[in-house]
Parts: C-alpha cells; sequence; structure tokens
C-alpha cells in the first residue's frame, strides 16, 4: 500500500521535531542553571569553612599519568577527576596528555557542570552532584 501522506503530514512531523528540539534545550539550559548554583553553593561553603584549595592536576584519558594544570581549588571526587576552581568553574580533569603537557603542562576547559555525575556512564554509578559537593564538604581537608 503506497500512501503519499502529503506535505501537511511532513510540515506537522517536522514542526513535532522542531518542538521537541527546544524543548529538550530548554530542559539543557535549566540543569546548567541549576548545577551551576550548585557549583557556586560549594564555592561558597568551602571559603567559608575554610577548606584549603590545592593545585589541580589532571589525568590523562588512558590513565598513564598525572600533569600540572595551573589550576587551583577542590577535587570533589575521590577520582579527582572533577573538580572546582577558586573562581567557582567546574572541570573535567581528563587531557589527552602527552609529552608537551609532561613538558608544559595541561590546559583543561571548564565545562558545564551537570547534574548528576556520571549518568549514563556504563558502570551505573551516577551521584547527584549536591551529594558529590557536600561529601567533599563534609570531609574537610582530611580529603585523599
Amino acid at each position: 500500500m503506497d500512501v503519499d501522506d502529503g506535505p501537511d503530514w511532513r510540515e506537522q512531523r517536522q514542526a513535532a521535531v522542531r518542538a521537541h528540539a527546544a524543548a529538550d534545550e530548554r530542559r539543557r539550559v535549566a540543569e546548567q542553571a541549576e548545577a551551576a548554583e550548585l557549583v557556586a553553593w560549594f564555592l561558597g561553603e568551602a571559603t567559608r569553612r575554610g577548606l584549603r584549595p590545592a593545585p589541580l592536576l589532571a589525568g590523562s584519558y588512558s590513565g598513564g599519568g598525572r600533569y600540572r594544570t595551573g589550576l587551583t581549588g577542590w577535587y570533589v571526587d575521590r577520582a579527582r577527576t572533577r573538580a572546582v576552581d577558586v573562581e567557582g568553574r567546574f572541570y573535567l580533569l581528563t587531557v589527552p596528555g602527552g609529552l608537551r603537557s609532561r613538558l608544559f603542562g595541561a590546559t583543561p576547559r571548564p565545562h558545564p557542570a551537570p547534574l548528576v555525575v556520571g549518568a549514563g556512564g556504563r558502570d551505573g554509578e551516577s551521584v547527584p552532584l549536591r551529594t558529590l559537593l557536600t561529601r567533599r564538604l563534609d570531609a574537610g581537608d582530611d580529603w585523599p
């Protein structure tokens, strides 16, 4: 059965796709704004509690080394792959690595903080950002 749904159907379909994409973008922007507020809260609390920031190191994607970054802040996970710098920017501290990074250091770029860290990962271990930041604050300067 060969039915031509015509231009009306195609236009409706395209409009539905555009509406879905717009809704997805609004949700993403709202989540990023909420996560940015959590990071700002963490920065304020870390400062208020007197947590000492430390130089942040980045690890290579392959896990083969650690590199200077020139950043100062607080690691927020025990693996030291996520951090907040003293200006309140969120970082994923993994970089390509290599000889250049070993000699001159690495330059990770800030990322929008996720509301759920590890969401969609294969290991199934995800944690809300608020929980991760609260754990870090509660550990004080005794963080590994």
